[in-house]
This record gives structure tokens, sequence and C-alpha cells, in this order.
């Protein structure tokens, strides 16, 4: 039976800043600036600083955002801070428009590549689609490297069509083989537009290749709350459109939906989605028992 809150009883953060080797993966539709808001708290006026205040208090190790046009991915450049770096791009053929955008903390990883993918059959043309979807979606995937460990993961973060379940099939299929095409752990996060028994959670899931970190979490530190709200209160056993998935050798310690609330007043129509995850690193070889001195007594010495 679904129930719902007031905002305003919802706390933050969800999970703040951990120590490594955890890591605090976080994603959020940040919901794209529009010129007629279709209500006083979808202003983006009023939501910026409420983005920056989210972030300041999460900080994650790796953000994953979509869904942001330029201006506002400013805003969440500038709410991290410069410790952070990033890679991104929008999804038009100018490479403009609605970005997904992948942000690390960089005093701990650092990017070793990047690239973009159009969900179509024609991935690297900017701009193109195929899969049933009107407008250009995109994929955006680093490897990063930890800086202490030396350890490798992939993300991927990515924002699926909200009209097509075509397009949403075939979209998440195609992220589901690059996702088995790497060697390391993977992350793939974003809004899937597509919730528990839908056929794009089935695609991302199939073949055991991805896992749902909220039902991986040895602990999950919200209720079940839906993630697409639309500024109202938040809602217990809602679509979860929104999600964070790894594979299955990633251990998943926490879990957590944060349908944060600033005065009533949210920074998204989505809420933010957390997992704390740490990676499968390798066990060290083994050193090499030392060897004995050779005996070089005399006979009939003796140790005193």
């Amino acid at each position: 039976m679904k129930r719902t809150v007031t905002p305003d009883a919802i706390g933050s953060p969800a999970v703040g800043a951990v120590a490594s080797p955890e890591v605090h993966l976080m994603t959020l539709n940040v919901r794209r600036r529009v010129a007629a808001s279709v209500s006083p708290a979808d202003l983006w006026s009023r939501r910026a600083p409420l983005l920056a205040r989210l972030l300041a208090a999460e900080r994650p190790t790796v953000l994953g955002i979509q869904e942001a046009l330029p201006d506002q991915a400013v805003v969440v450049a500038d709410a991290l801070g410069d410790r952070y770096t990033c890679v991104g791009t929008g999804r038009d053929a100018d490479r403009r428009g609605e970005r997904c955008e992948i942000h690390i903390d960089g005093d701990r990883m650092r990017f070793l590549d990047m690239r973009v993918h159009w969900l179509s059959d024609t991935p690297d043309t900017p701009g193109s689609r195929s899969f049933g979807n009107l407008l250009p979606r995109v994929a955006v995937q680093a490897e990063v490297e930890e800086l202490e460990f030396g350890g490798r993961f992939h993300v991927i973060v990515t924002h699926l069509d909200h009209l097509s379940e075509k397009s949403r099939r075939r979209s998440a299929r195609f992220l589901r083989g690059i996702a088995r095409s790497l060697d390391g752990p993977v992350v793939v996060m974003g809004d899937f537009n597509g919730g528990r028994r839908s056929g794009v959670f089935a695609e991302l899931t199939g073949d055991d290749v991805l896992v749902d970190t909220w039902g991986a979490a040895a602990r999950r530190l919200s209720p079940e709350w839906g993630t697409y709200s639309r500024y109202k209160a938040p809602v217990v056993g809602g679509d979860r459109l929104d999600r964070i998935l790894v594979s299955p050798s990633v251990q998943v310690d926490a879990a957590a939906i944060n349908p944060v609330r600033f005065d009533g007043a949210a920074a998204s129509d989505h809420e933010p989605v957390h997992a704390v995850v740490r990676w499968p690193h390798p066990e060290p070889e083994p050193s090499p028992r030392p060897q004995p001195e050779p005996d070089s007594r005399e006979d009939g010495d003796s140790l005193r």
C-alpha cells in the first residue's frame, strides 16, 4: 500500500561524503530549464540554489546528471567545486542541448578516457536517432582510475526516451551489450523512464550482466520512494524511473532514495538516487616466504 509524507518531513543528506575504499554513487535528473514552467515549483531561478544545497550536502564520489542545459551544468559544477572534474555532452548534433555528464571527485579519481554513444543504429553519429525516439538520446561512458588503489572501473550515464517503449528497450539492450564488453566493474545509472516491471528493466538486468543496487544493498537508508514526484510529496512504492545498476561483483553497502525538500521545495521533479559501493579489488600476491640462512656453525657449536 502506498503512503505519502509531507515534504518537510524529509531530511538531507541521504549519504553524504564517504571515505575510501567506499564510493558514493549518485544520479539525478536535474530537470531542464524551460521558458514557461509548469508551476512556480518548476522555476529554475527557484530550484538552482536548492540543487547547489543538495550537492553540497551529499558530496558524491561519482555523480551522474541528466537533462541539464549548459547553463544548468555550470550550476552543478560550481556547487561541487574545483575538486571535481567532469566529462559529458549535449544530445544534439552540435553537442548542445540537454546534457548527460559524469562528475568525479578529483582528489580520489581521474578519468582515463571517455566516449559518447548516441542511442541509435549509428551510435557514433552525433544527433542520430533510429530506435523510435523523436529526440536524440545519448549515453556518456568513461573509464575511471582510483588514485589510492590504482583500480579501474567504468561509468555510463544515460537518459532514455520518455515516450517510446521500443526506444527504451533497444537502448537498454545496447547499454547491456556495452557493459558486457567492458573489463572490470561497471556502473550504469540515469533516468530510464521505466519501472520495476517494465521491459527496459528486464533488458538492463538480463543475463546477469547488471544488478540494481537497491535490491543488492546490504542496507537501505530510506524507504523505497518513487523517483518521479513532479514536485509533489514523495510516494512509497512509486515507480523508480531513476536507478543505479552495477556489475554483480560490486559490493553494495547501502542504497537510498532522497526526496529532500528545502522549506517545502524540491531541486528537481525527480528524486536523487544513491548507492555506496566497494569495487572488487584483487587480492595482493603473497610475498615469498623467507628461506633459512645456511648454518655455518662448526660441529659442536651451540647457540647462547
